[in-house]
């Protein structure tokens, strides 16, 4: 007897192949996956041919400061900067409900579209630490229908405030799942050199994954990129550590790219990418030609690096849009590095599942596998292509062997004439 019966799948595959198949479910794990399975079940749905993915993967977001946008102000310059002053404005009236209610709100809204693994940064730069303290109770509620990260991030830098790198390591202490930072935003470049050397200090002591905010400016000085892989290659850490946004990459001269290119072959570091807010946040000091203010994703990908793609911002004071839908990410990250190509448009779907996964590294509880954890959702697509064109709706979503969301495909009607 199966708990849940899937009939009539396009099961996407990593390789880009499609597989016609049946996919059964019990306590939790995918226990068969074959193109005709027979046997009794509580639940069976008829899929009737649409495309089957693992879920959605969202590699970085910020759902302290989801939405808020307009409180205490919107963001009328529309730059990082801007963006940071109205969040320290907005931080010092928050409360424990106030987060959990608003990134519950968040997580319900990325869950309906696809969503069951995400990675959050919780602001750990206030002396209450209640931001982390509200995410970490999140996490532990939400836990039987979607998996949350949190990292701990020193959003005013780790020696802004002499209070600051005690509390990023008792935020660790907490139960924070990786240590992150913001170099770039240090007092000094020496400062910022020496915060992420504490990073590593800290993630091998703790045994934490590492996701830094890395050169998220336009600035073509900003080169802590060099910083974060050399480190990562004197300790080993590789896979566990995620550079994130790294936009001055896009900024800085070929020559000195390509030797940091040749030196990131070395590591096996991750990188995310936020196209919606990193088109709209970068290249604000600029006249025409306007930076596209995006790392340099297509060369990455191509040089076989672990690239995934994040939201990063939904209504709050660094991007007042956003839905939380994934494909939405997708969709401009192949516009923004134009990767428009067919193999690249299928990297980018790749960049929202399995690259995420990695990123989270939890790859040995995600995809469709016979024995591993039964995660997956129902597109109303035929491919990678046809979903991310018309980012098509998410039918079904099944979390952890259970029917979690359900979504009726709207229906046009044509009432006019034909000639």
């Amino acid at each position: 007897m199966y708990d849940l019966l899937l009939r009539q799948c396009r099961l996407l595959q990593t390789d880009r192949t499609i597989a016609e198949v049946d996919i059964a479910i019990k306590e939790r794990v995918i226990v068969d996956i074959a193109p005709k399975i027979t046997g009794n079940t509580k639940l069976e749905l008829d899929i009737q041919g649409k495309l089957v993915s693992p879920p959605f993967v969202e590699s970085h977001i910020h759902l302290d400061s989801a939405l808020t946008a307009g409180e205490p102000r919107w963001n009328q310059s529309g730059t990082l900067f801007e963006g940071i002053e109205i969040w320290r404005e907005r931080k010092q009236n928050i409360s424990l409900e106030d987060v959990k209610q608003r990134a519950i709100a968040t997580l319900k809204q990325q869950a309906t579209q696809g969503v069951l693994f995400v990675r959050s940064h919780a602001d750990v730069s206030e002396t209450s630490l209640t931001a982390l303290q509200a995410l970490l109770e999140v996490r532990q509620e939400v836990k039987d229908w979607i998996t949350l990260q949190v990292v701990a991030f020193p959003q005013d830098g780790i020696y802004s405030e002499p209070q600051n790198d005690l509390l990023l390591e008792k935020a660790l202490d907490m139960g924070a799942d990786a240590v992150g930072g913001i170099p770039h935003y240090e007092l000094t470049r020496e400062d910022g050199v020496k915060s992420v050397h504490r990073i590593f200090e800290l993630a091998q002591k703790y045994d934490r994954l590492v996701d830094i905010h890395c050169d998220e400016i336009d600035d073509d000085q900003s080169r802590f990129l060099e910083v974060v892989a050399a480190c990562a290659s004197r300790t080993g850490l590789g896979s566990r550590v995620t550079a994130s946004h790294t936009t001055a990459f896009g900024s800085y001269n070929n020559a000195y790219a390509g030797k940091l290119l040749g030196f990131l072959r070395r590591t096996q570091i991750n990188f995310i990418a936020n196209p919606l807010i990193n088109i709209t946040l970068q290249g604000r000091t600029d006249t025409y030609p306007k930076r596209r203010g995006v790392t340099r994703v297509k060369e990455l990908w191509q040089q076989g690096a672990n690239v995934s793609f994040g939201h990063d911002c939904i209504q709050d004071p660094w991007y007042s849009l956003g839905t939380g839908n994934m494909l939405d990410v997708a969709f401009m990250g192949l516009h923004v590095c134009q990767m428009t190509g067919t193999a690249e448009i299928d990297a980018c779907y790749d960049m929202v599942t399995w690259n995420g996964a990695k990123t989270l590294n939890v790859e040995d509880r995600y995809g469709i596998e016979i024995g591993k954890p039964s995660n997956l959702i129902v597109l109303n697509a035929c491919d990678r292509y046809d979903a991310i064109r018309r980012r098509a709706i998410v039918e079904y979503v099944i979390s952890q062997g259970k029917l979690l969301v359900k979504t009726e495909i709207p229906r046009t009607i044509w009432h006019g004439s034909c000639s």
